[in-house]
């Protein structure tokens, strides 16, 4: 998008230094190098072992040189930067991507690993588990006909498409084997990626379609728009308010069931078995045979805890869908924190930005928003009561 002159000129160093920082942090997506290369070969022994032997996972190589990367992060000229609260936004922006880095080169050495993921994005604090809890304690409804896996990735792609024609925009659409989750949205090239071998419920099609392109690429495109990359890479700590905004669609378009809210449950207590010290054999056996979960959903959410050595990541979905939910009920427009990877952390540097001309409304909205269309009640007496 096109500024002003006037606006580039005086916020020049500003520029520049997000110009830099866009250059050195196009390879730092976590989510390209997490997820194992060789899942269902390492599934299939898992079972054959009788649940005994833990998983050995390979991963992507990184291909990018992490110290070099590192010393040219912290070689930018910050103190050019005049304005106190942005000049002190990008020197947590740089701490950020220099963690991210720090994960990306440590994936698959056990705790080293895992103790980098702290920094970047902590572990679930007892309230957190309390809240997982609380939630499990409740019965699952009737066996509804749009919660049985009989459609494709084939078909899910056709879905995901007509859906997509309520906006412009265009992106990318694979099938993969190498992926952890039914579907995931990657930021850097606007691909959505989908589980090749994977059979999709009704349910579960629509959820994607309002958590993966209502708010995902939604603002991965309203990022793009922005002068400022920042908008676009993500602001430190994005993670949380991303995926309560996602699972926020979820609810406002009236597909978020309590099924789907257990398995966010699941994953909490998946990350939390990390903090305990448990092998991927033991949160498979807490999964497995105490909740009951079957063989499947069981490896699969232990898989997305233990993967790299211990990802805490998945609890933030439950406690970023709680931040969202308080926000939005206080009568707040969700607009500016589809403005890009953005976090509710930093709302008062967006509106900042926006008033002094350095950022943009929105062009994509999440039509979800518009109005609640979720009739589930034992949804909203869960999401009025979490604490």
């Amino acid at each position: 998008m096109a500024y002003p002159e006037s606006i580039i000129n005086t916020y020049a160093s500003l520029f520049k230094i997000d110009a830099n920082l866009n250059r050195l942090v196009k390879k730092i997506e976590l989510l390209n190098y997490i997820n194992p290369l060789n899942i269902e070969q390492q599934k299939k022994q898992f079972f054959a072992s009788k649940y005994r032997k833990n998983p050995s996972f390979t991963y992507r190589k990184i291909d990018f040189d992490a110290h070099k990367l590192q010393k040219e992060l912290f070689r930018q000229d910050l103190e050019s930067i005049e304005d106190e609260a942005t000049r002190l936004f990008y020197k947590d922006v740089i701490y950020d991507y220099s963690g991210l880095i720090q994960c990306i080169e440590t994936i698959g050495q056990g705790r080293k690993f895992y103790y980098n993921v702290l920094k970047s994005f902590g572990t679930p604090t007892q309230k957190d588990v309390e809240n997982a809890q609380f939630i499990l304690h409740f019965n699952d409804s009737e066996e509804d006909d749009e919660m049985f896996p009989v459609f494709s990735a084939e078909d899910a792609s056709a879905y995901f498409k007509e859906f997509t024609k309520q906006y412009d925009f265009k992106f990318n659409l694979k099938l993969s084997n190498k992926t952890t989750a039914a579907a995931m949205v990657q930021n850097s090239t606007q691909t959505m990626l989908l589980k090749k071998n994977h059979r999709f419920s009704t349910n579960q099609i629509k959820v994607l379609a309002n958590h993966e392109i209502g708010v995902h690429l939604v603002t991965t495109y309203n990022g793009m728009d922005q002068a400022l990359k920042i908008f676009h890479n993500g602001f430190p700590r994005n993670v949380e308010t991303q995926e309560g905004l996602a699972v926020f669609s979820e609810y406002m378009s009236g597909c978020l069931t309590l099924w789907r809210l257990k398995e966010l449950s699941y994953r909490v207590l998946a990350a939390d078995s990390l903090h305990k010290g448990y092998d991927f054999c033991d949160t498979f056996d807490l999964l497995f045979s105490q909740y009951k979960l079957n063989r499947e959903e069981a490896f699969n959410i232990t898989l997305r805890a233990h993967r790299g050595g211990g990802f805490t990541k998945d609890y933030t979905y439950l406690t970023g869908l709680k931040k969202v939910y308080n926000y939005h009920k206080k009568g707040k427009n969700l607009d500016n924190l589809l403005m890009g990877k953005v976090t509710l952390e930093d709302r008062k540097i967006v509106k900042k930005w926006k008033k002094e001309g350095l950022a943009t409304d929105i062009r994509y909205k999440n039509n979800a928003f518009i109005e609640n269309n979720n009739t589930d009640k034992t949804i909203d007496f869960i999401l009025e009561n979490l604490k």
